[in-house]
């Protein structure tokens, strides 16, 4: 597999620290509010990248964080006259909700900024002694990027050009415009922490080279997020860690594009933002997830109301194919088609055409093409073939590689409820009786419930709309 390296600018061969194991650490929410759609597409996009490298047979050791403690939480918590683990523990529920309707798997563990306090000031105190960072009175903790001379290799762009845009705030006593916190001295009515420079809590970028080290090591073989965290969040981190430990913090980052709306960068200052939960109330989570992966994950994605409505029908033209393979496969035989054989192996290139894609820096694009290209072959030469051997290996490389891109993960029971069951046996009577008006009063009954049937040959198909 090649993966495209933001620290090189180019695509590498993916060759791990131990043979084949991954260790991949994600960026994972600031817990104030509901995910938005920028927020998912990370999300999505490397959940993804997990499964297609356990698919491939690596053993994945994948951490995702949660920020339970931030500027932005403590903001809510007043606003709501709550406290900061209250805000932060809501909406980690909240986010479990979004991010399960998306069909996101758990990472290996999810780490809280707030449970891993001991491992940063660990990481702090080192870097005092080494020099790399320095106190000042009021219980901050600075580091310094002009010690570190690779402060600027992630983002491409020399220290002097960074350093432009940098200032100083009231009340900041750093010596540097460019100096960051890595521990801020807590105000009154905040929550704080111990520590050797007094009462305080973490910074933002300090928790993730904690929590990495924690659980992955010092050196990680993959680390991800948005682009919009290469600088200055992952810079940072280099820093940091690299200056902490001595070694390389982590030998390949990838980094996934923006969301436009209506092909506007997404902003809440412009008013065109919105939450998973907002889409997934009208839309539904799926096509969420068939939107944040329909692109190579670098380039930038397209929301709108016509794109998610596109989406939304593939998805259908993906569970039609698959209930058809189920009802061909309950009212198949046993015949063995001639051609069966070549028929297999025009299946299997669909499989070596999917992994050709997603070897190729996750191009899950040309992934979601070749499973589509499966889609069409299944429909002419498997569906009507009566074999229930062939329908089975198909149904099989569906599920295979629906499975990678987590789609289709929403299908119906083999088994309908009885009161489903009940009445498509109703109106099967009544069109044995002729009763063609009473066939109709039950199918529209069926179809507000979201059932929607389909009379063949071989019987009544039917799928949720």
């Amino acid at each position: 597999m090649r993966i495209y390296n933001t620290l090189t600018r180019r695509k590498e061969e993916l060759k791990t620290i131990t043979p084949g194991e991954v260790k991949i650490y994600a960026c994972g929410p600031t817990v104030y509010n509901y995910i938005h759609i920028g927020n998912a597409r990370p999300l999505c996009v490397f959940d993804t990248l997990r499964r297609y490298l356990e698919y491939r047979g690596y053993k994945v050791n994948f951490v995702q964080n949660f920020t339970d403690i931030d500027d932005k939480i403590i903001k809510k918590a007043i606003e709501e006259d709550s406290d900061y683990k209250t805000v932060s523990e809501k909406y980690i529920k909240e986010f479990w909700t979004d991010a399960e309707g998306m069909n996101f798997k758990p990472a290996t563990v999810h780490p809280k900024a707030t449970e891993n306090i001991d491992k940063i000031i660990e990481i702090i105190e080192t870097l005092v002694e080494k020099g790399y960072a320095y106190p000042v009175d009021n219980g901050d903790v600075y580091f310094s990027p002009k010690k570190f001379d690779g402060y600027g290799k992630l983002s491409h762009q020399p220290l002097e050009d960074l350093e432009a845009g940098a200032r100083i705030n009231i009340g900041e006593l750093k010596k540097e415009p460019m100096d960051f916190a890595l521990w801020k001295g807590a105000k009154p009515g905040e929550p704080y922490w111990d520590s050797p420079w007094g009462k305080g809590r973490p910074g933002w970028h300090i928790e993730c080279s904690a929590m990495a080290g924690r659980f992955l090591g010092e050196t990680i073989d993959i680390h991800c997020g948005g682009q919009d965290l290469i600088f200055p969040h992952h810079e940072n981190e280099i820093a940091q860690s690299e200056c902490c430990n001595g070694v390389p913090f982590a030998n390949y980052w990838m980094h996934n594009g923006y969301i436009n709306v209506d092909n506007v960068k997404m902003s809440k200052s412009l008013g065109n933002f919105f939450t998973v939960r907002d889409v997934a109330e009208k839309y539904g989570y799926e096509p969420i997830r068939y939107l944040m992966i329909s692109s190579q994950y670098r380039s930038p994605i397209n929301y709108s109301t016509g794109i998610i409505e596109q989406c939304k029908a593939s998805l259908q033209r993906l569970y039609t194919c698959r209930d058809s393979l189920d009802f061909a496969l309950e009212n198949a035989g046993e015949n063995i088609p001639e051609n069966a054989d070549e028929i297999k192996a025009k299946l299997d290139s669909r499989r070596e055409q999917f992994i050709t894609a997603m070897d190729d820096d996750l191009n899950t694009a040309d992934g979601i093409s070749a499973v589509f290209e499966l889609v069409r072959d299944i429909n002419i030469n498997v569906i009507n073939s009566d074999s229930k051997e062939l329908i089975g290996y198909a149904a099989g490389l569906f599920d295979e590689l629906t499975g990678v891109l987590g789609l289709v993960c929403n299908r119906k029971s083999n088994s309908l409820d009885s009161e489903i069951e009940e009445l498509i046996a109703l109106r099967t009577k009544a069109r044995q009786e002729k009763n063609w008006a009473e066939s109709d009063r039950i199918r529209d009954e069926l179809k507000a419930q979201g059932i929607i049937l389909e009379d063949t040959p071989q019987g009544v198909k039917w799928h949720r709309e």
